[in-house]
């Protein structure tokens, strides 16, 4: 096995692991407390989470690159417009899934994977020429941001303070940041 294939098989088994707090928090149903804006935030997380399985799984998956654009943007779109309607009542959550779902959105349409064949359905090409520069600053400001959210959502999460599943949540954020900016650098470079 090269080392990309590694890499690329164990961030799949990770971001497969994070799938499971994700459902666990959906089930419990314990949304009349926490309210609609965590609820969906827990959906985005779910399918993000979900998105970069398909996207670091060496083996590919189901859906082709342009139904994940589609999802990807209607996530982005979504979580933008709900954070626009609730910047002034603290939705932040909501503008950093819609972030997420941008920068998502931005990979499969955009990052090139030559290191790991992920078939037919999922087969992307950069842009050439003064583009590719001008895209690859923009992953490596995206990864700045999601490693510094990573780094807090971490410290929150260490800090153990928040009630019930926000831990869960914040340990969710800090792998996921974590795997978009390695993702991010990953194509900036």
């Amino acid at each position: 096995m090269s080392g990309p294939l590694v890499v690329a098989w164990a961030l799949t088994a990770v971001f497969a692991a994070l799938v499971l707090p994700c459902v666990l928090r959906l089930v419990r149903l314990d949304y009349g407390r926490h309210g609609a804006a965590v609820r969906n935030g827990d959906l985005a997380e779910l399918l993000l989470v979900v998105g970069m399985v398909a996207m670091l799984s060496p083996v590919g998956g189901p859906i082709p690159a342009a139904g994940w654009q589609a999802v990807l943007a209607l996530t982005a779109g979504w979580f933008a417009v709900s954070w626009w309607k609730g910047r002034r009542s603290g939705h932040a959550s909501c503008g950093h899934h819609a972030v997420s779902a941008t920068a998502m959105l931005f990979m499969v349409t955009f990052m090139p994977h030559s290191e790991v064949s992920h078939g037919p359905w999922l087969v992307m090409s950069g842009p050439g020429g003064v583009s590719a520069l001008w895209l690859s600053l923009v992953f490596g400001a995206v990864a700045a941001y999601f490693a510094v959210d990573a780094v807090r959502a971490g410290v929150l999460a260490a800090r153990g303070t928040a009630g019930e599943g926000q831990v869960s949540r914040r340990v969710c954020r800090v792998i996921m940041g974590a795997g978009m900016g390695y993702m991010l650098i990953g194509a900036a470079l």
